[in-house]
């Protein structure tokens, strides 16, 4: 049983580090607007293929919103590229994709977006009784 606990902990305290150095929230919430929209653009293959690209704009704008999400996890410094597009997909999606996942997709986007562009990496701490500001680090 010990095993068992040291072993989930340690998954915890790596994911934890992980989470931290990365834009994690900004993802996950980009993530999930792009699934909104992918899944409310969901039809028949035949309805899609009569409709040519306005059945296959959902698709592809929540395609995309989803590995803007993925993609600054993997790599953070891709951070403000990735947020900035996935910004722009998820205001798109409001024109091509059922008013974006019926809004909710879209405000999701958005808010994953600006999460993307808005993150930092931490500061190091400053030494005590220095009273210097440290420099940001870049991830």
């Amino acid at each position: 049983m010990r095993g068992a606990y040291a072993r989930l902990r340690s998954a915890y305290v790596w994911f934890r580090a992980f989470r931290r150095t990365r834009p994690f929230w900004g993802g996950v919430w980009m993530v999930a607007g792009g699934w909104t929209v992918l899944k409310f653009s969901l039809s028949s293959v035949q309805l899609i293929v009569s409709t040519g690209f306005g059945g296959v704009a959902g698709y592809l704008v929540g395609g995309g919103m989803i590995l803007c999400g993925l993609i600054p996890i993997a790599a953070p410094r891709q951070r403000y590229t990735f947020g900035l597009i996935g910004c722009v997909l998820a205001v798109v999606s409001l024109v091509v994709s059922n008013l974006g996942g019926f809004l909710l997709g879209m405000v999701l986007g958005v808010l994953g977006g600006s999460m993307l562009v808005g993150w930092g990496a931490k500061r190091p701490r400053a030494a005590a009784g220095t009273g210097a500001v440290p420099e940001a680090v870049e991830a």
